[in-house]
């Protein structure tokens, strides 16, 4: 092989490389526009399901418990579309309905022998 056919080779396979590369952050960020319009969907549903006070309290748990709120703001939407929720969910509804969602604290005792 010539000094050409190893050049040649070498760009054909930089542009192979620069055009997965492109395509691969094209992919990202329709991920991330998607990502993002679902969110949006998500809060502006908690919005028209939740009193100020009770969207406040999610947020809160959002903070320490990202995975549980997750679930909470899917069970929420999911009562709202079924046609349960026929008014706003106060806060007080809201603490109801996370303790029924929590799970169970286990009573850990210890005995010494």
């Amino acid at each position: 092989m010539g000094d050409d056919e190893l050049a040649e080779i070498r760009r054909k396979r930089m542009a192979q490389l620069q055009q997965q590369a492109a395509e691969q952050q094209v992919m990202q960020q329709d991920d991330l526009e998607r990502q993002q319009r679902a969110k949006a969907q998500i809060q502006m549903a908690l919005m028209q399901i939740l009193e100020p006070d009770a969207r406040e309290r999610l947020n809160t748990i959002k903070l320490t418990k990202p995975e549980f709120a997750g679930a909470v703001e899917q069970q929420l939407i999911m009562l709202a579309q079924s046609g349960r929720v026929r008014q706003k969910i106060t806060d007080a509804q809201l603490k109801e309905l996370l303790r029924q969602l929590a799970p169970a604290k286990r009573d850990y005792s210890i005995t010494r022998k």
